[in-house]
């Protein structure tokens, strides 16, 4: 994959205040109550993951990280206001949103969906650009999808379509990027160059939060972790900090030795061995 990456981030209004967090959040669907009195600051600049078991609220806390679902209580905070208060266009320009599954309409393009990335950058006035065409195309590039442009998405693979979307997120050019399991249908070698792309943004400095369920490789390319559980946040900081045997055992219910990775020093997580009864 070639790593050509344009740096979106853009200059952070002077605030000791994270550009996004969540204050005192209550986050429900209808009557059903995922989360209650949750608060997250994002750190500015970081690459952040959050780790937790299926349905422990990881996924959900991202929806109204990027402004798809309000609140019932308390609020979600964008550059020192309620992200609730940002019309959709403006939310756009600041906050991506790499959902767990999306549906392209019937008979799109590869290259007219990634170009939709640039619909938060279009108005009565300012119409496609050749900023616009640089941005597709480059996303395109760093994806590994150029080759497939003409494609119509509905017939790739699982993974093929995985790194479309991908490349439409990066061609909104966001200073902050949410991705709900972006590895998702992808196999090794294509999770790995993925997220390698996603830490080239990182540290060209944009800030990323990342819902993953490998937590070997949350550890090896998060800078921040937040562990969660039954909608509540358990531990949060630098993967060293949270990523112990005791922790894994509790949000997970995994007995397991935690070592330093060989090849980055990271923490990696052996599962324990079952002890088997002799023949």
């Amino acid at each position: 994959m070639t790593q050509h990456l344009e740096n979106s981030a853009v200059t952070q209004p002077p605030a000791a205040e994270p550009r996004l967090r969540a204050d005192d959040v209550t986050l429900a669907y209808d009557k059903r109550v995922i989360s209650e009195n949750l608060s997250v600051d994002v750190p500015d600049g970081s690459f952040t993951v959050i780790v937790g078991p299926n349905a422990c609220g990881k996924s959900t806390l991202l929806r109204a990280l990027s402004r798809l679902l309000r609140p019932a209580a308390g609020s979600v905070v964008l550059d020192g206001k309620a992200i609730s208060s940002y019309g959709a266009k403006e939310t756009a320009k600041i906050v991506g949103l790499l959902p767990q599954s999306s549906i392209a309409p019937d008979g799109i393009t590869v290259v007219d969906l990634v170009a939709r990335g640039r619909y938060p950058h279009q108005g009565l006035i300012r119409q496609w650009s050749s900023a616009d065409e640089a941005a597709v195309e480059n996303a395109m590039e760093v994806t590994n999808v150029a080759a497939l442009r003409n494609r119509l998405v509905d017939e790739l693979s699982g993974g093929q379509r995985q790194r479309v979307w991908a490349a439409m997120a990066l061609a909104q050019q966001t200073p902050i990027l949410l991705l709900d399991e972006p590895t998702t249908f992808l196999d090794i070698a294509h999770q790995i160059d993925l997220l390698n792309l996603f830490e080239d943004l990182n540290q060209a400095g944009n800030t990323l939060i990342a819902v993953l369920h490998d937590l070997n490789q949350a550890a090896r390319y998060a800078t921040n972790m937040i562990a969660m559980k039954g909608g509540h946040v358990l531990a949060h900081g630098a993967p060293k900090d949270v990523v112990t045997a005791d922790l894994v055992h509790e949000v997970f219910g995994l007995e397991c030795l935690v070592v330093d990775d060989p090849a980055t020093g990271t923490p990696l997580v052996i599962p324990k061995a079952r002890v088997r009864s002799a023949p």
